[in-house]
C-alpha cells in the first residue's frame, strides 16, 4: 500500500469520525421534551367544576405539544392529566400566561390535592410531532 492510499483512507475515516461527532453534537444540544402525569383531587362532587375550568384555560400554550385531562374511574373526585411540552423551559412559561394564572385561582378553592406528580421526558408518541 502506498502512502497516498494510506493518506486517502486516513482522511477519509477521520472525516467520517467528525461528521458522525457533529451529528452526535446537534442531537446532545436539541433540547429534549418534557412531560409531567399528575392526579389533582376535586373537593367532594367538584369533579366536574375542576374538569370545565381546566378544560377552558388550556388552549394556545406555546410549547404545549399535548394537554390530556383524565377521569379517574376509580376516584369519583380524581383527575389524571397528561402533559407533553417542547422543553421544560415552555411549561414553567405557560405558567405566566393569563389565562392560566386566572385558572388557578379560579380552581384554587375546589382543588383539594395533588397525591401524585412524575415528571417524564418524552421520546414517542403517536400524533406528537417533536
Amino acid at each position: 500500500m502506498t502512502n497516498t492510499m494510506i493518506d486517502r483512507r486516513g482522511a477519509l475515516a477521520g472525516g467520517l469520525a467528525l461528521a458522525a461527532l457533529s451529528s452526535k453534537t446537534q442531537a446532545q444540544e436539541k433540547r429534549p421534551m418534557y412531560g409531567l402525569i399528575g392526579q389533582m383531587l376535586a373537593a367532594p362532587g367538584k369533579r366536574d367544576d375542576l374538569l370545565a375550568i381546566l378544560g377552558e384555560s388550556t388552549g394556545g400554550m406555546p410549547g404545549c405539544l399535548s394537554y390530556v385531562i383524565a377521569k379517574d374511574p376509580t376516584n369519583a373526585d380524581a383527575l389524571w392529566i397528561t402533559e407533553v411540552w417542547t422543553d421544560k423551559d415552555a411549561h414553567a412559561a405557560s405558567l405566566k400566561l393569563p389565562a392560566v394564572q386566572a385558572a388557578i385561582a379560579k380552581a384554587r378553592p375546589i382543588i383539594a390535592g395533588f397525591p401524585q406528580h412524575f415528571e417524564t421526558i418524552p421520546v414517542s408518541a403517536h400524533g406528537l410531532k417533536s
